[in-house]
């Protein structure tokens, strides 16, 4: 091959390379955030109620009552579906006494907006604030899943919860982005970033880190090293055999288990 005819290879392979990266800078949210906008009724028992945002939005959330609570969980999704598909979290939560707010986000389940990391951050405020004026003598326990870990650690920055529960977290956004992509360069072109290690060395509160031995999604390590940025007391709880989207680590009672047992030793009055 002639020197100008490589040159003229290279150039167009560059081309491309950069096109593609620039749509994906472009699209990046619509990779990030998945959601799903049809909700059912929410089933008998289950409580539909409007969170009002700083910047004006209302959004749709559910509580699921426990008959004697211990406390209120407000539970924080990953970045698919919304909150009909944690109902079972829910269920089994309010089971064992904890009353659960499930929240989503906007952009998620028929809410206004379109997801960002600060908006997202604006949500878990108006998801807080609801709780604390409804259910104001009961300790507040926040629930992040995955990308909702992250969301979780935001807010527990602002505003310290009395126990924080991560299922699934992952150190960074750019981080895990890169354990997927390894030939982009994700550092640059991330506009939202969820520092998830960075901020939770800021907080100190009782912190229940869960992984998925056989996630594949947000793999071990990454929960392992948000487990170990964060203060003391705090535990991890690894549940064998478990992917990212298994079932149990949505309501497995291995989990919620420990859920459970976490919380009794953590909480002032369990």
């Amino acid at each position: 091959m002639s020197g100008k005819r490589l040159l003229t290879t290279f150039a167009w392979v560059a081309g491309a390379i950069v096109a593609i990266v620039g749509l994906l800078w472009v699209f990046q949210r619509s990779l990030i955030y998945l959601p799903t906008q049809e909700v059912p009724a929410p089933p008998p028992g289950v409580e539909e109620v409007s969170l009002k945002t700083e910047d004006g939005l209302s959004l749709e959330a559910w509580i699921v009552p426990a008959e004697h609570p211990r406390a209120v969980v407000i539970a924080f999704n990953g970045n698919a579906g919304n909150r009909a598909h944690r109902l079972p979290l829910g269920e089994a939560l309010a089971a064992r006494g904890l009353t659960v707010l499930l929240t989503d986000y906007r952009g998620y389940g028929g809410n206004p907006g379109s997801p960002t990391e600060d908006g997202l951050g604006l949500d878990a405020n108006a998801a807080r604030d609801f709780a604390r004026r409804q259910f104001d003598e009961l300790p507040v326990v926040y629930f992040g899943e995955s990308l909702g870990a992250g969301v979780a650690i935001g807010l527990a920055v602002e505003h310290h919860p009395d126990a924080l529960i991560l299922r699934s977290p992952f150190a960074s956004l750019p981080e895990i982005a890169s354990v997927h992509y390894r030939w982009l360069p994700t550092s640059l072109l991330l506009n939202d970033r969820y520092q998830n290690v960075e901020r939770i060395r800021t907080i100190e509160v009782p912190t229940l880190v869960v992984a998925g031995a056989a996630d594949r999604v947000v793999p071990t390590g990454q929960s392992e090293k948000v487990f170990q940025a964060a203060a003391e007391p705090k535990r991890l709880l690894t549940i064998e055999g478990a992917g990212h989207n298994d079932l149990v680590l949505l309501d497995g009672d291995e989990m919620i288990d420990g859920i459970i047992e976490f919380l009794e030793e953590t909480l002032a009055d369990p």
